[in-house]
């Protein structure tokens, strides 16, 4: 089979995926201008549009949601990592050890912490951050940058995020999406998410 054709197949893959009921790939609603707790933490959204939370949890303080199926569009919440853990939960600690945030971690630093995870939990060795600038993230100076990857499905991802250390902890909100069309699709929904989480 070759590269062209095996692109197309796994197109219409995520396709008929996406035709799929969102209750089959969804534990539960999270409704437009209803304000939510994220992973019962004290981070909150406010969502512009409804969104779909995803069944399973990936880590402690983490939480996805998606519109359309989580390999369509993907946001993942990172509410509050405390130093000496990682992003995600870590499937060996011996063979596949993660890094982890540290109290020495600094802004500029989480795009990295980001890229290095994914290097070993999602196996991207294509993994590439594409900017970095400051912002503003729950109210506090922040880092957004913008990133791409190659997944397990050989489809190329872009990805957008924002993160801001407050009180010693990690806060991020990230947003992934196929390259063609998902991605500007959903991009602007996304924005209007994060430009509402807030923080007490």
């Amino acid at each position: 089979m070759t590269l062209p054709s095996l692109r197309a197949l796994v197109a219409l893959w995520l396709l008929a995926l996406a035709c799929l009921p969102l209750t089959a790939q969804a534990h539960k609603l999270r409704e437009s201008g209803v304000s939510v707790a994220v992973d019962d933490s004290p981070l909150t959204v406010t969502p512009s549009r409804d969104w779909n939370r995803l069944d399973g949890n990936i880590g402690k303080h983490t939480e996805r949601w998606t519109i359309d199926g989580a390999q369509l569009n993907d946001v993942t919440f990172y509410a509050g990592i405390e130093p000496g853990k990682p992003l995600v939960r870590e499937r060996s600690k011996k063979r596949e050890p993660l890094p982890k945030f540290s109290t020495a971690t600094l802004l500029v630093e989480v795009p990295e912490l980001l890229e290095t995870t994914y290097r070993t939990y999602k196996n991207s060795g294509s993994f590439k951050v594409t900017t970095i600038e400051p912002g503003q993230f729950l109210g506090r100076e922040a880092v957004h940058f913008t990133y791409e990857f190659v997944d397990q499905d050989e489809l190329t991802r872009q990805g957008e995020a924002r993160a801001a250390i407050i009180a010693g902890r990690l806060y991020m909100i990230s947003f992934e999406a196929p390259r063609l069309h998902y991605f500007e699709a959903v991009i602007a929904q996304f924005r209007k998410l994060a430009d509402s989480a807030t923080l007490p």
